[in-house]
């Protein structure tokens, strides 16, 4: 069987963590004849110790041992967010917690004594592989990352690098993110790109969208419920965090979150534990939560919106996103990136925007921000068909003066008139009916185009009286 240093790699460098010296010494040397670099600790503590002061692709551990046994080792290397693959050994009789560690701190497998030399050979090939594969792409999307590009992150502008900055200290970690921004920034992608750079990214990424969900069904929808919990519950069903296990949940538009749910959701983020609705008992959770928000966080904290309490837990890591207007200098690449994604999309062949059409990309206020502009340039694509986008690709009158009109569904730009002494109130109704017009009463689409959430569109419409007229028509 190939080594890594046999197909040209540096030898991968397994740390033998073991407190009977014969057998750590025994593993360590038959580890070394197979062309990897074997190092030993005698303990967890000894282990750690020897960890902090440089990489190592595989570790081997114990289970029963003295200060500090395998279990709490692997523990305390999740919360730093240090985390090679680890190979568990146990002995007989143990195989219960063995299969326990594996499953709830994430090793990669286990061996129980006395070890098969073939058997943990195969692992650590294959264990060792991933590790170096980990560390590859980390390089990759590092270097990427400094030519604007970060995992589907886009943006060479200083504000985007600042982003990019933290998203690269923050995702080795096991720390919570909140990550703030106007309606169409990209927030998810940030969770996302986090997600991905962590030692997490083979897990599950779920993403539950607080403002979408009924509140009647969050909680359910959040811890899971057990079949016969309430009217409709047919079967038991698993909740977010539950299937997130081992991965990250992003918990988008937090502070439309109803304040009660907040509560529970305070108690499961400081316990790691949750119980399903109807459950009589509890699930212990291994799970990284991200939370995301439009609003801007002091109102929301002001306004009751957010429980500070839940803000604190969840503000351990704030990534504020820039809105399209203060990265203008991105446009050429983020129309680059997007007209490839829209020509795989739509079979077309489009090859570049003009000059022309960039200035007036540049001239439009982006009141959508990237999700604005991916919809401008899918329309240019679809009507442009191949060659260059050019201005009359664009909707009609784009790029006017900034800020006096939002971009609609792409037939064309309507505008709103005002008589003097028409009062803020009014002015708001006539361009939430208008935008919910030119979408075809699509409200999810308006809600986006407006920068305001699906549940605070439908609360205006309540407030005009308009909802009973427009719920047989409007789609989500």
């Amino acid at each position: 069987m190939a080594t890594m240093s046999d197909l040209g790699a540096p030898p991968a460098k397994v740390l033998v963590v073991d407190d009977e010296e014969a057998q750590r010494n025994g593993l360590a040397s038959m580890i070394s004849s197979w062309g990897f670099v074997a190092e030993t600790a005698a303990d967890g503590q000894e282990a750690l110790d020897k960890l902090s002061n440089g990489p190592v692709q595989v570790l081997v551990t114990d289970l029963i041992m003295p200060r500090m046994d395998g279990f709490e080792l692997l523990k305390r290397l999740g919360t730093q967010g240090n985390y090679p693959p680890a190979i568990v050994l146990t002995a007989f009789g143990n195989i219960e917690t063995a299969i326990a560690t594996t499953l709830d701190l994430g090793a990669y497998w286990f061996l129980e004594k006395p070890i098969q030399p073939q058997a943990l050979r195969m692992l650590l090939e294959r264990a060792a592989s991933q590790s170096r594969l980990a560390e590859e792409t980390e390089r990759l999307q590092r270097q990427l990352s400094y030519q604007g590009v970060l995992v589907d992150l886009v943006g060479a502008s200083a504000p985007m690098q600042q982003v990019f900055s933290l998203i690269r200290q923050v995702a080795p970690s096991k720390a919570a993110v909140l990550i703030s921004g106007e309606s169409g920034t990209g927030k998810e992608l940030v969770a996302r790109a986090v997600h991905q750079l962590s030692p997490r990214r083979t897990g599950p990424f779920i993403a539950i969208n607080c403002a979408a969900m009924p509140e009647t069904l969050m909680e359910s929808e959040l811890f899971g419920h057990e079949k016969g919990a309430f009217t409709g519950a047919v079967e038991r069903r698993a909740g977010c965090f539950e299937l997130a296990q081992h991965g990250t949940l992003l918990l988008d538009e937090l502070a439309e979150m109803p304040v009660n749910t907040q509560a529970k959701l305070l108690r499961v983020l400081e316990d790691s534990r949750v119980r399903r609705l109807g459950g009589k008992s509890e699930i212990t959770v291994d799970v990284r939560v991200i939370a995301s928000t439009n609003k801007i966080v002091e109102e929301a904290l002001k306004k009751g919106e957010l429980r500070e309490d839940l803000f604190y837990r969840l503000n351990v890591f704030h990534i504020a996103l820039p809105p399209l207007r203060q990265r203008e200098g991105d446009l050429p690449l983020l129309a680059e990136a997007l007209i490839r994604d829209l020509n795989r999309k739509h079979g077309c062949k489009v090859t570049e925007v003009t000059k022309e059409a960039l200035e007036q990309l540049k001239k439009h206020h982006w009141p959508g921000n990237v999700r604005e502009l991916r919809n401008v340039l899918e329309r240019a694509v679809i009507i442009a068909g191949e060659g260059p986008i050019t201005a009359q690709h664009l909707p009609r009158d784009f790029g006017g003066a900034i800020g006096a009109r939002p971009l609609l569904n792409g037939d064309g730009v309507d505008s709103v008139r005002l008589q003097v002494g028409t009062t803020v109130s009014e002015a708001e109704k006539a361009l939430i009916i208008l935008t919910l017009q030119h979408t075809k009463n699509n409200k999810t689409r308006a809600a986006e185009i407006l920068g305001i959430s699906l549940k605070t569109l439908f609360n205006k419409l309540k407030e005009y009286g308009a909802a009973e007229e427009a719920s047989s028509s409007v789609s989500t």
